[in-house]
């Protein structure tokens, strides 16, 4: 199965959406190579950067239910090369 290696960042906005989206991330972690994340509590945001490598079927899927959470941005960076040939 080829994989992919993509840069998810994460802007959550509504703190209350935080459980939703680690139940999801949860879910997908057999992907995730790294989770970073970065409280900004001045700003009250926070920023999460993850790391996975996985088919790009499932990083679609991953993204488009992040997205679709209340008060979260997600943007997506795939790596031109890496993952699995």
């Amino acid at each position: 199965m080829e994989t992919r290696i993509a840069l998810l960042g994460i802007m959550v906005e509504d703190l209350s959406s935080t459980e939703q989206l680690n139940q999801i991330l949860h879910e997908h972690a057999q992907w995730v190579v790294g989770r970073m994340g970065i409280p900004y509590r001045e700003r009250g945001v926070c920023i999460i950067s993850v790391v996975v490598d996985a088919p790009q079927a499932v990083i679609s899927a991953l993204s488009g239910k992040v997205g679709m959470l209340p008060g979260i941005t997600i943007k997506t960076i795939y790596s031109k090369t890496g993952g699995t040939p």
